[in-house]
């Protein structure tokens, strides 16, 4: 997973890069059905390696991609951006070393009547509907924004 985050930033091809994109949510994928939280983990291909990954192709595809190959790289951006890795990966390495994290157990449901599924589709939409619903309006005005963006005039 870590070698195929590595390929979305280092690659210099955009449908690459979205690729890789996909392979890292596969494997985080995994990761939750490991956890045994299968639903979860269905959900993020559906979702995201799914839906997500199509909007990002279709704005991929509508970008000038010739133009972007030609630019030269910005090596003070990836002198600051190996500095926020390496500050990542020091947070990372302090909170994995903690016996802390390991003895983490699962809450109990709420409801104990209903299943994981049920107990998370009432709460997405009773207590949480609305951000739900903004977040559907702002994926939607961004694919509209993207859509206006791209198109070339007409001669």
């Amino acid at each position: 997973m870590l070698a195929f985050g590595l390929g979305v930033v280092f690659f210099r091809n955009p449908v690459t890069n979205a690729m890789s994109l996909v392979i890292c949510f596969v494997f985080l994928s995994a990761i939750f059905v490991m956890l045994d939280a299968f639903f979860i983990g269905i959900i993020q291909i559906l979702v995201y390696a799914g839906a997500v990954m199509v909007l990002f192709l279709f704005i991929i595809m509508l970008l000038n991609i010739r133009a972007e190959r030609s630019r030269r790289l910005n090596f003070t951006a990836i002198g600051g951006g190996s500095l926020v890795i390496a500050a990542f990966l020091g947070a990372l390495t302090k909170v994995l070393s903690s016996s802390a994290v390991f003895q983490m157990t699962k809450p109990p449901l709420e409801n104990p009547g209903f299943s994981d599924v049920q107990a998370l589709g009432l709460k997405l939409f009773s207590v949480y509907n609305l951000p739900f619903q903004v977040i559907g309006v702002l994926l939607l005005v961004a694919t509209i924004g993207a859509v206006v963006i791209s198109k070339r005039e007409l001669k």
